[in-house]
């Protein structure tokens, strides 16, 4: 009998020990974040812009690169003046500038010998030549000026595709060997015009006190008289 509350004795001082090791080990040992509620540990973050590294925070790069590709600007030149970026000009009631036109001038002999100018406009341009009389020169000179002697003359008249204006120049007025040879023309819708247009001749003639008609459909309009 003693030896059985003995043995009773032992196994419940065994189960009191174990008890006590399991408290013991749940009250001092390692916890895991989720169980103790601590954020749980993180790697090291980049370092901010303006630290000297030149890295930029995540957030701060994703959005710099949106604004680079949203803020990027077009070059197109024409439009700012108003033009289609093909340099189409195609509205009624344009003026027509000098740069809108392309010129030639010919030797024509008949039935009085003078230069014709031909004007035609550029390829999609449409415009309308409402100052009747062209800007004709030789060099830079105010005796190189051709004075307008008002023959011929419509106002206005409507370039675009094949059509075409021509003008008259008597280059030479006077009689003698007087005045100078020049290569080239220069030619503009208006006086004002800041970019006229430089025409070769196809000869070198002597120029003295030249005239220019107006502007007309018709060549033979343009036979340039003095008056």
């Amino acid at each position: 009998m003693r030896s059985r509350l003995a043995a009773r004795s032992t196994r419940l001082v065994l189960a009191a020990a174990a008890v006590t090791a399991l408290a013991a080990t749940t009250a001092c040992g390692p916890q895991g974040p989720a169980e103790n509620g601590a954020a749980a540990p993180t790697a090291a973050s980049s370092s901010p812009a303006g630290d000297g590294k030149g890295e930029a925070p995540a957030g701060d790069s994703a959005s710099g690169g949106s604004t680079s590709a949203s803020g990027s600007k077009s070059t197109g030149g024409s439009g700012d003046q108003g033009e289609s970026s093909t340099g189409d000009k195609s509205g009624y009631g344009q003026s027509c500038g000098t740069n809108d036109l392309d010129f030639t001038v010919t030797w024509e002999a008949q039935p009085i010998s003078h230069y014709l100018i031909t004007a035609k406009a550029k390829s999609g341009i449409t415009c309308y030549l409402d100052v009747n009389t062209p800007s004709v020169s030789f060099g830079s000179g105010a005796d190189g000026v051709a004075s307008p002697v008002g023959q011929g003359g419509e106002d206005p008249i409507k370039l675009s595709g094949s059509s075409v204006a021509y003008a008259g120049i008597n280059v030479k007025t006077t009689e003698g060997e007087g005045g100078k040879q020049f290569e080239h023309v220069i030619i503009a819708t208006t006086e004002e015009d800041p970019d006229p247009a430089q025409v070769e001749l196809p000869d070198a003639p002597t120029v003295d006190k030249p005239i220019v008609t107006n502007w007309s459909t018709k060549r033979d309009e343009v036979i340039p008289r003095v008056i």
